[in-house]
């Protein structure tokens, strides 16, 4: 089972087709918050979710801080490769300095911080 199978089929194809079209010319830190949003609704669908797998039960962990903040980025990383490689986009980038970064990188950041408010402390 994948996160397509967690979203379904419907909306795992929207998601796609968003990437498809916002990622070659979208900015990371947009794009970086959209990936994370799409997560963070897969992660709400695996409640109603019954059949359990691994990408399920890497999404409860991380809905209930059962990992490290490391092992957290580790786990989720693989999840977000999946979905750029099935948008047929990279997520890999280099900037106008030649530095290399990744827009998966920046969405799991995003994810993994969802609910970290420091406002509201």
């Amino acid at each position: 089972m994948s996160i397509k199978d967690v979203v379904g089929n419907e909306t795992y194809s929207v998601w796609v087709d968003m990437l498809k079209t916002l990622v070659p010319h979208g900015r990371t830190h947009r794009l970086s918050v959209v990936v994370a949003s799409m997560l963070a609704y897969a992660n709400h669908c695996v409640e109603d979710n019954e059949d359990i797998d691994s990408t399920s039960e890497t999404l409860i962990a991380l809905r209930n801080a059962v990992y490290d903040p490391e092992e957290s980025f580790q786990k989720i990383i693989p999840i977000i490769e999946t979905l750029f490689k099935d948008a047929g986009v990279k997520s890999k980038r280099v900037n106008a300095r030649g530095q290399g970064y990744s827009i998966a990188n920046s969405a799991a950041h995003e994810f993994l911080s969802w609910h970290n408010m420091p406002w509201e402390d």
